[in-house]
């Protein structure tokens, strides 16, 4: 991964098209619409397929990103790179039902942070709000974003969770998007709507996610909380990658998929090697505990390869974008949290 230091060089790299992507675009036909593409991942992945349409000189299908978008930046980045931007909100049933008929559908929506203080709002983000999409496009196909917090924790000693673990997820949070899960497969089956569950966890973008939390923390000298001891991590580009390649193995009934890296990462030696590369002490709080949300992300391998960026290369670009006073998104991913209350 070259060297990234401004936030153009960043999204450039995030939404460079790999060649799985153009492959599976060349296969899949029609448009492609990213509902919820405001949020920290969508305006990457609708670059992405707008530069791959661009690559295969088939400049005449439309990249949509629809979003209620509460940043008008992000609307008009997008505009400038080519992708067509709607303003609407998702639980609004005619704004929805007056959406562009599109074949294939990226659904990004819904709520996590707030929970706690708002857990109706949350359950009308993760479970009323799918239930008008599925409804909507059941003629396409749809690769809805999940998680992986709808596993149980696991055994920090024992095998990650793969994508037939039982689903016994605790939190409200978790429990929402257990929810949304149930929800578009039950209306999938109905209709017979192509869809695959993308348990996506922990995308790392050097703005946000996992490494730069921890980063950040040794940086200011702030204690590092180890108690949820390991985690997977994957970059965002190469999740962005993954979810578009997944239009192509989307199926009735609705299958999961999860996706993330297969490294087990302990927080404890990430805080380290950021103490060393930050010229930092680390702060360590707490002991790791006996379990984690650990997934095996095996599948997605197979049908994908490795990612293209390494967990060696994510760190040192954390903590050259850190250690420059790169920009971030002020919105922490809280992933010490064990209870699923966010």
């Amino acid at each position: 991964m070259r060297p990234l230091q401004t936030e153009n060089d960043l999204n450039d790299q995030l939404s460079l098209p790999t060649q799985g992507v153009l492959d599976t675009l060349s296969r899949v036909e029609g448009d492609v619409m990213v509902l919820g593409a405001g949020g920290k991942m969508g305006p990457t992945l609708a670059r992405m397929i707008k530069r791959a349409f661009e690559t295969l000189g088939q400049t005449h299908r439309t990249v949509y990103a629809v979003s209620r978008f509460s940043s008008s930046s992000a609307a008009e980045e997008l505009k400038h790179q080519g992708v067509k931007t709607i303003s609407c909100d998702l639980l609004d049933r005619e704004a929805v039902q007056s959406l562009p008929e599109v074949p294939n559908i990226i659904f990004m929506a819904g709520q996590k942070f707030g929970t706690q203080e708002a857990p109706e709002l949350t359950w009308m983000m993760n479970t009323v709000l799918p239930s008008i999409v599925a409804q909507r496009f059941s003629n396409s196909r749809i690769v809805v974003f999940s998680t992986g917090c709808v596993y149980p924790l696991v055994e920090t000693a024992g095998p990650s969770a793969h994508e037939n673990t039982p689903l016994n997820p605790p939190g409200e949070y978790a429990n929402s998007c257990l929810g949304r899960e149930r929800i578009f497969t039950h209306f999938a089956k109905l209709h017979r709507t192509p869809m695959l569950m993308y348990r996506l966890s922990y995308a790392i973008d050097l703005r946000y996610g996992v490494l730069h939390d921890v980063a950040q923390k040794v940086a200011q000298e702030q204690p590092v909380d180890v108690t949820q001891g390991y985690v997977n991590v994957i970059w965002q580009g190469d999740a962005n990658a993954r979810a578009i390649q997944c239009l192509s193995h989307s199926s009735n009934p609705p299958i999961p998929l999860n996706v993330t890296g297969q490294e087990r990462v302990s927080i404890r030696w990430l805080a380290e090697q950021f103490g060393e590369l930050l010229q930092k002490c680390p702060l360590i709080q707490g002991t790791e505990g006996p379990t984690a949300w650990l997934f095996d992300a095996s599948q997605s391998y197979d049908w994908f390869g490795p990612p293209k960026v390494s967990i060696e290369e994510m760190i040192q670009a954390t903590a050259a974008w850190i250690h420059a006073g790169g920009a971030s998104l002020g919105k922490p991913t809280h992933f010490e949290t064990r209870d699923g209350n966010f």
